[in-house]
């Protein structure tokens, strides 16, 4: 059985008489250890596809399992705590808490588990390791640099040890050059630590650094293909 199993979903919202309908009848699988992207132009149902598998958005209709749960027949509160245990996000513009240091703004997931102080202590650690921030522990956002936000964001989605991890547009606000390296550090997480990876993006090189790609075009599925990920410019001129 698939890790994720996305049927027949629809997702539709109401704007004054109209009713707007971004993603119409999908199916989708994504089996555990994939790393797959998703490209489509504005509006075409990709954002609103991973936060319904997210578990931040309810869909009209169908059906998605995650792991074995249903995760659309969970009331709000079951939801929001499914969400915690099984949901990492990283998203374009960091969102961490300016008052917090890097430290605190990874901890902040693990404050809705029942986990003890000392394991919190643990998880933090490993998770800032893992993005090489340790000598950052202590910074505050504004005392970082734009990749080194991101990678404390990044931190923060698998602190908790996910199911999945969802990305949109990662590296969207970042420089070419610090983007290549926020991108190679989630190949990394996939490629070395097995983490199931969900990546919406308008980049096509983006994209094809994924094992499998996904377009959608006005709330449809329309490709969706199987590649190996390609190799950076970088790591071509090394």
């Amino acid at each position: 059985m698939a890790l994720i199993d996305v049927q027949k979903v629809v997702k539709q919202f109401r704007k004054g008489p109209e009713t707007i309908t971004p993603l119409q009848e999908t199916d989708l699988q994504v089996e555990k250890g994939e790393f797959v992207s998703l490209m489509g132009a504005s509006g075409s149902g990709k954002t609103t596809l991973l936060n319904l598998i997210a578990g931040i958005d309810r869909c009209t209709a169908g059906r998605i399992v995650v792991n074995g749960t249903d995760i659309t027949t969970l009331s709000r509160s079951k939801l929001a705590q499914w969400r915690a245990s099984n949901i990492g996000y990283i998203f374009q513009t960091h969102n961490l808490v300016p008052v917090l240091t890097a430290y605190e703004n990874v901890e902040l997931p693990l404050l809705l588990l029942p986990i003890s102080r000392s394991e919190r202590q643990k998880r933090v650690e490993i998770a800032l390791r893992a993005v090489d921030l340790v000598d950052r522990a202590n910074h505050y956002p504004r005392q970082l640099s734009g990749g080194q936000e991101q990678r404390v964001g990044i931190a923060r989605a698998i602190v908790a040890d996910p199911t999945v991890v969802v990305a949109d547009e990662p590296t969207g606000s970042l420089d070419a050059e610090t983007a290549e390296q926020i991108l190679q550090l989630i190949i990394q997480l996939n490629s070395d630590l097995g983490t199931t990876l969900l990546l919406v993006t308008h980049d096509p090189d983006v994209a094809a650094s994924a094992g499998r790609q996904l377009k959608l075009v006005h709330g449809k599925l329309v490709d969706d293909r199987r590649a190996q990920p390609t190799v950076s410019m970088r790591q071509e001129a090394m």
